[in-house]
């Protein structure tokens, strides 16, 4: 054994004699200073020596009053230890302190806040812990402490204003979070908090600004009249109503064209930094787009050759990009003014067309392809009206992705990735344009229909079909129906041509067996939800419930169309899973239908006679056809969030898990191109990451 770990030893075991001694005097230990003292000695020594020593000041810290303010400073010391394990024991340890002396809970809530700056992420959760327990122990000393802190404006210690930032950020959050949970605090608590907020807030950022808003508006007090008085006064204030609105780009046009290259100079830098991290530079790129995006929504009206710059700029970004990236740089150029023309809608979709490389082959076992395919489809989306056609993704989806459709992977197994690629399918084909090879891929989306819209039961297996389960996908059905319904119109002879009367026989059969079955579920769902309004339509239940009976009213809205002889392709209905738009027909007098939970609606009964389509009294329209469960709306269909301008992009259930950035094709997605390997991109989080 080495002389250092022998005088180490010993050193640990003279602590635990004095802590002993200590121990056995009880409420007279204020009488044995000398051993306490050691404990603060120990406070130089080796690693094991603090942590012991941290312990054993935070235990006997309260009888020695003398020694107190040397304590704290020793406290300190080690709460700034090079050595982590000796900072969170020393953090650990100070509620423990404090119990016995809660009125050092404001000193050392300053100074636990004050270490909210560390990288360190289960650091940052111990400290945030050890203030929990403060509270705790006494909420204003540990108040005191906090606002103490967040008003400190100048620079930290070091000099760097970022950390002071980041340390009132996460303070601030703190904050909110536990007015929240304690919720009724005593008066001279939040009367405390208020006078303080008035304070910080002569001085704040903007995110600072709205995380104080965040937590007065969580006190008690803000249910009196004079309380909410006040906090609009101090937002009024805020706000500088009194100086001139300043609506133009704050600076010329030319210091913003300097401003914007040197932007733009940096986000084309494709190569390492000087560092050799392409990590860094990633982080780099990212936190520009999102000042970009954020600056040019609120400047909002630019000059057309400021505007023009971006747009061409942006071009040479998309060569090389992550998924993220994308994103972002769809979000700046979908917020340009020059986007209320259809020539820059235009442009943008082939920009998201040349990134979704519609020339290369759709690989449906390569969940990074699917998600590539669906993200640019959702970037495009808001762009398509009856000017701006979706017919090259409409025809690469039909060529392509719908004959393969049950061999597309999900990335989770909570997805039904089938039935989110049918639903983007189904909201582009609307604006699909004059689409060529139209027989065949008309053919194709209708035997992808067929293939979830089985013909009824014979007669003589429905009794035993009863039941069974039918597997009648009605979600799939809606998207296919739709998307025929939509793009079929531009075919009629489809259906109704003397060749293809064998097909529309068959067609009409399926259709009638959907449409009652639909009909059956939708009384059973109107069943449930009779009398239920409020908070009661709030349930999750009760919210796929009026969902799903959106989704069947739209299958017997669109069934009775193609009932028609010959089908019809008149009414407009809204897919079930967006916003709510009452569905018309073109001629007046038909087809109008309500919201599904609203005022009461006659559907006529569906019916077919099987000699040609003519209404008719053949009895076997009267047997009992088999009647499908009510609930076959699929939980893993997830909740639909359109794709808009505020960035968001999910698509039922499927998250961004994951990926690290390999989309390929043209553009590369910098992660599968810059080297030319598979996956050795970086997905850099977009939008996590605060702007310094």
């Amino acid at each position: 054994m080495s002389a250092g770990s022998t005088s180490e030893k010993s050193a640990v075991e003279d602590l635990y004699k004095a802590f002993g001694v200590l121990a056995d005097a009880k409420d007279k230990a204020g009488e044995h200073e000398a051993e306490f003292r050691s404990f603060l000695a120990a406070t130089k020594g080796s690693a094991g020596e603090k942590r012991l020593a941290s312990q054993f000041i935070c235990r006997f810290f309260k009888f020695f009053p003398k020694a107190q303010d040397d304590a704290i400073h020793a406290l300190f010391e080690l709460c700034e230890d090079p050595d982590a394990s000796i900072r969170k024991q020393a953090i650990k340890d100070i509620p423990a302190l404090c119990r016995g002396c809660p009125d050092k809970v404001s000193r050392f809530a300053d100074a636990l806040s004050m270490l909210l700056g560390v990288d360190d992420a289960q650091e940052v959760s111990s400290i945030q812990a050890a203030l929990y327990n403060l509270f705790s122990i006494n909420m204003k000393g540990a108040m005191e402490g906090i606002f103490t802190r967040l008003l400190q404006t100048g620079e930290d210690e070091d000099g760097s204003d970022e950390v002071m930032g980041l340390i009132r950020e996460r303070l601030l959050k703190f904050l909110v979070s536990k007015v929240k949970q304690y919720g009724d605090m005593d008066k001279d608590v939040e009367d405390y908090i208020m006078q303080q907020s008035k304070k910080l807030l002569e001085d704040v950022t903007k995110d600072e600004f709205i995380a104080v808003m965040e937590l007065l508006r969580s006190l008690k007090t803000m249910t009196t009249v004079q309380s909410r008085q006040q906090l609009v006064e101090m937002v009024v204030d805020q706000a500088a109503l009194d100086e001139p609105f300043e609506v133009n780009w704050p600076v010329p046009v030319s210091k913003t064209f300097r401003a914007m290259e040197g932007i733009f100079t940096r986000l084309l830098q494709t190569g390492e930094d000087e560092d050799g991290s392409d990590e860094v530079m990633g982080l780099i790129r990212e936190r520009l787009l999102k000042f970009l995006v954020s600056k040019v929504k609120q400047y909002g009206d630019m000059d057309k050759d400021v505007e023009d710059y971006i747009m061409q700029q942006s071009k040479k970004l998309l060569e090389d990009v992550t998924k993220d990236e994308f994103i972002a740089v769809m979000e700046l150029l979908r917020s340009l003014k020059t986007m209320t023309t259809v020539q820059s809608r235009q442009q943008l979709v082939e920009m998201v067309v040349d990134q979704a490389a519609l020339d290369e082959p759709f690989e449906a076992s390569d969940p990074d392809c699917v998600d590539r395919l669906l993200h640019c489809i959702k970037s495009a989306t808001p762009m398509f009206s009856k000017n701006v056609h979706s017919k090259q993704f409409v025809a690469y989806m039909c060529d392509h992705v719908l004959p393969v459709l049950k061999d597309v992977v999900s990335p989770d197994e909570e997805t039904n990735i089938q039935l989110e690629v049918l639903k983007t399918f189904a909201e582009i084909s609307e604006f699909a344009g004059d689409l060529d090879k139209l027989n065949t891929r008309v053919d194709i989306i209708f035997s992808a229909l067929l293939e979830h819209m089985p013909l009824p039961p014979s007669e003589g297996s429905v009794e035993a079909a009863s039941t069974e389960d039918p597997k009648l996908n009605f979600s799939q059905v809606e998207c296919l129906m739709f998307a025929f319904h939509q793009i079929g119109r531009k075919l009629p002879e489809f259906l109704v041509d003397d060749k293809n009367a064998e097909r529309l026989k068959d067609f009409r059969v399926r259709l009638q067996y959907m449409a009652l079955s639909s009909q059956i579920c939708t009384k059973r769902l109107k069943e449930a939800l009779q009398g239920k309004s409020g908070e009661l339509l709030r349930t999750d239940e009760n919210k796929k419930r009026v969902v799903a009976l959106k989704l069947f009213t739209n299958i017997t809205v669109l069934v009775k169309d193609l009932m028609h002889n010959p089908p019809a392709y008149k009414v407009a209905v809204t897919l079930s899973w967006k916003p709510t738009r009452e569905p018309k027909v073109t001629e007046s007098g038909e087809n109008t239908v309500t919201s599904p939970t609203g005022a009461k609606r006659s559907i006529t009964p569906i019916t077919y006679d099987n000699s040609d389509g003519k209404k008719g009294n053949n009895p076997k329209q009267a047997r009992t056809l088999y009647q499908p469960p009510s609930g076959k709306f699929s939980d893993k269909a997830g909740s639909y969030t359109n794709f808009n301008s505020n960035g968001n992009n999910s698509y039922g259930g499927y998250n961004n898990r994951g990926y690290r950035g390999n989309w390929r094709g043209r553009g590369g997605f910098r992660g599968r191109g810059r080297r030319g390997a598979r996956g050795g991109g970086l997905d850099t989080g977009f939008y996590q990451n605060k702007l310094s």
